[in-house]
């Protein structure tokens, strides 16, 4: 996965949420350029990986450099979900297609498959905040 992707179709990666307890969303991510989808189990890791397979696909390409108090970069670990398992969550669903990473963050829009809605947003912060939004109705 380390050539850069090009395709507007990895823009797009689906984040099925099954649980969503005080505030903390439990489930799994597909995206174009993984065979499996990507269990997750806290906000923290949701974004931590999915910002590791956007470095690995260098698409789209971030226009800073990630910091960190430690040299490593650990990669896309913590197991895989068969490519055949169901892409909707029992809770929630979302198309998120980040256009761009500039400022330290992502930049794109996210729909809310179950509520038929979409809205952009300007920041991974804003973005946590339309979909914790969603959860929060259903």
């Amino acid at each position: 996965m380390g050539e850069r992707l090009r395709g507007n179709e990895y823009r797009t990666t689906t984040i099925c949420v099954d649980e969503y307890d005080n505030g903390v969303p439990v489930g799994r991510f597909y995206n174009p350029a993984c065979s499996e989808g990507i269990p997750f189990q806290s906000l923290s890791q949701l974004l931590v990986k999915l910002q590791e397979l956007l470095d690995g696909m260098s698409f789209p390409q971030s226009f800073t450099l990630n910091r960190a108090f430690t040299d490593q970069s650990p990669g896309l670990s913590g197991g895989k979900i068969s490519a055949g398992a169901e892409r909707k969550g029992r809770l929630a669903t979302f198309g998120v297609r980040i256009l761009f990473r500039q400022n330290a963050s992502w930049q794109g829009s996210v729909s809310w498959l179950e509520g038929e809605r979409e809205e952009s947003f300007r920041s991974v912060l804003e973005l946590i905040l339309l979909m914790d939004s969603a959860m929060g109705q259903g």
